[in-house]
């Protein structure tokens, strides 16, 4: 990796977590700490807002940021196609989450990229998809992310049906099919 690509590396690393120390920075880009040493030093000499010294960990002090990063054209439609798909597929809110994400990335891009998305030919189509899980989707991740219950309707193999109060977990999606990983206070396990 070349050493502008480390610093880059540094500086998004310890953007996304509270205190990091020489030694995990050293492991995830595979160099010594020395170098991690140096690393902080040159970036926190040119302008880099960094505190904490060695042996305790580092971070960036909120509000840093940096310019806009730039896409390749792979990287592009990996957007395009991820947006897509959560459009279709993850309910009414994460879809106009993705449509405004798409938004906001192409108007950062550069011409001929910004092009490259309009132009994109990947689509995830949703006109076979039930609204209605759409919605449920929408409130099972925002009770997973207030760590509220949920209160559902379950039926079990043999199509039996019970009121569940559950503390939802995550939501997986398997394909043609989304499924909750939760803790049933009921039966006191997961299901």
């Amino acid at each position: 990796m070349r050493r502008a690509d480390r610093l880059f590396a540094v500086v998004q690393y310890l953007r996304g977590r509270r205190l990091t120390t020489a030694a995990q920075l050293a492991g995830w880009l595979e160099v010594s700490e020395r170098t991690i040493y140096r690393d902080v030093a040159d970036l926190a000499a040119s302008g880099v807002p960094i505190d904490g010294e060695a042996g305790v960990g580092y971070r960036i002090r909120a509000g840093f940021d940096l310019p806009p990063l730039m896409f390749t054209f792979d990287e592009i439609d990996a957007l395009v196609i991820g947006a897509r798909f959560v459009e279709s597929w993850g309910g009414p809110a994460l879809g106009r989450g993705a449509r405004s994400a798409l938004a906001k990335i192409a108007a950062a891009l550069p011409g001929d990229k910004r092009i490259a998305l309009e132009r994109a030919t990947l689509f995830a189509p949703g006109f076979f998809i039930d609204p209605k899980p759409g919605e449920r989707l929408d409130a099972l991740r925002h009770a997973i992310g207030e760590r509220r219950f949920a209160d559902l309707d379950y039926k079990d193999v043999e199509g039996q049906s019970t009121a569940r109060r559950v503390r939802p977990l995550g939501l997986y999606f398997w394909g043609d099919a989304w499924t909750l990983g939760a803790w049933c206070e009921l039966r006191q396990n997961f299901r």
